[in-house]
């Protein structure tokens, strides 16, 4: 007689027999994982894969659109499609619009980004302070150049204090930091309510960002810390949800 399992109360959901551009893109999601189709290499034709795999072309051109919306290949119009080189500003971008939703939908996240920001890039400015050299003092000096030059415009400004708050975490030389820094910064950005009545508020920034960079040409950790936990201290308002979803 046949004993009832653990699971003979249970119910399961019949398998489902995988569609054809499922495994088509399983196929060539191992064969990137593998290497045997690295960074820069061609895929096979649309008639290649379809041989290789036996499959109708509708099968291949949606697994291969699919590899596309993953970011894993480029898809050029006559040309055979291209694995991308995999870094760690591919793997956000898989999720932006993910954050974006989290953010809109729960207005207290935000607060959580801000704290987060707090936390990330006051490590970085540590380990920043630690490796700048004067070619980094250089370039930071020329984006705050850029950065007063956008002076009147909103959005412009705050997409060059942006570039200015990514390029520090480039200093560290962990590409994670930077594409983390950068993929914060952009989400926040969709919360820039300027205080009208705060004059001057974008000259005090740059000022801030000028002791920035001089603290962390002099590689003063403590003092470039102290100098990023004040500035966003003072502009941390700056992003609010004005009190309702965006």
């Amino acid at each position: 007689m046949v004993q009832d399992t653990p699971f003979a109360n249970t119910p399961v959901e019949p398998i489902q027999r995988k569609k054809l551009s499922d495994q088509v893109f399983d196929r060539l999601w191992r064969m990137i994982e593998t290497g045997e189709l690295a960074p820069g290499d061609f895929l096979p034709s649309e008639r290649a894969l379809m041989e290789l795999f036996a499959v109708g072309r509708p099968a291949v051109r949606e697994a291969l659109q699919m590899l596309a919306n993953k970011g894993l290949i480029s898809i050029s119009h006559g040309e055979r499609s291209r694995v991308n080189a995999l870094d760690a500003t591919t793997a956000l971008g898989q999720v932006d619009e993910i954050a974006k939703l989290l953010l809109s939908s729960e207005p207290s996240n935000v607060d959580h980004l801000k704290q987060l920001r707090r936390i990330l890039e006051a490590g970085t400015v540590r380990i920043a302070a630690g490796h700048c050299t004067a070619e980094d003092a250089l370039e930071l000096r020329a984006l705050i150049a850029e950065q007063h030059a956008r002076l009147g415009d909103d959005k412009a400004f705050i997409e060059a204090d942006i570039a200015f708050h990514v390029r520090i975490a480039r200093i560290t030389g962990n590409p994670l930091l930077e594409s983390v820094t950068r993929a914060m910064l952009t989400w926040l950005l969709e919360y820039y309510r300027p205080v009208l009545h705060w004059e001057g508020r974008e000259r005090t920034t740059l000022r801030e960002h000028e002791t920035l960079t001089e603290l962390l040409s002099a590689q003063d950790q403590d003092g470039a810390v102290q100098m990023i936990e004040d500035h966003l201290t003072r502009s941390d308002p700056l992003f609010v949800t004005d009190g309702r979803r965006t």
